[in-house]
């Protein structure tokens, strides 16, 4: 004989289907969640590989300030001493955030950069990706400008994406200014910075 439905036995096969749902979803979540953050700490070591000069040694996670913006870095250490820092850097682009990691000498000289994340247009902005564009920023001495041609800078903006390239340009700017305040209080061989602003003027239109 057919069970009579009715509001209590909708409401109860209801909430154990839900039970079960969350039964599922939480054995799966337990077993991908160290597969992933393995995953995401390898792509964080090989981005930082990237940036940074080949045997060092890479310290843990540290933070650090300048002016207004947080910063997460890495320093690599060779013999005891500091030969690069590797900055997470991250500033608003066209589409949204964009992430880049920065690796930086002790001089100020740019070493390399590696973009994290990004929410640029396809084919537009998202060739700050490209080796054509990030080249650039590769071995950027510390009297060069990092900023576009446009303002007068050393960087050649991509085509038709003026915002993402200042944006770009903004991140690496940022990450080289908090390590000379780091090589300041480390070694006291900087001194004078000025305070980056913490996001580019994005009210002009792509150009």
């Amino acid at each position: 004989m057919a069970a009579k439905s009715s509001l209590k036995n909708m409401a109860l096969c209801l909430t154990l289907v839900c039970f079960f749902c969350a039964a599922v979803l939480g054995g799966v979540y337990a077993m991908t969640k160290a597969p992933i953050e393995d995953a995401k700490q390898q792509a964080l070591l090989n981005s930082i590989g990237m940036v940074v000069p080949e045997g060092g040694e890479i310290s843990e996670m540290m933070t650090g300030e300048f002016g207004s913006l947080s910063f997460e870095y890495y320093k690599s250490v060779a013999d005891s001493k500091t030969v690069a820092y590797a900055v997470k850097s991250t500033v608003i682009g066209f589409g949204g955030p964009l992430e880049l990691m920065v690796g930086v000498l002790t001089d100020g000289t740019v070493y390399a950069t590696k973009v994290l994340s990004h929410s640029e247009t396809p084919g537009l902005g998202a060739k700050c990706t490209e080796e054509g564009f990030a080249s650039q920023f590769r071995g950027l001495a510390p009297e060069k400008k990092i900023s576009v041609t446009k303002d007068g800078g050393d960087i050649d903006a991509i085509t038709a994406s003026t915002i993402t390239s200042r944006a770009y340009s903004l991140a690496v700017f940022n990450a080289v200014e908090l390590v000379k305040s780091l090589q300041g209080e480390e070694l006291d061989a900087w001194s004078g910075a000025t305070p980056a602003s913490e996001n580019n003027e994005n009210k002009e239109e792509q150009k």
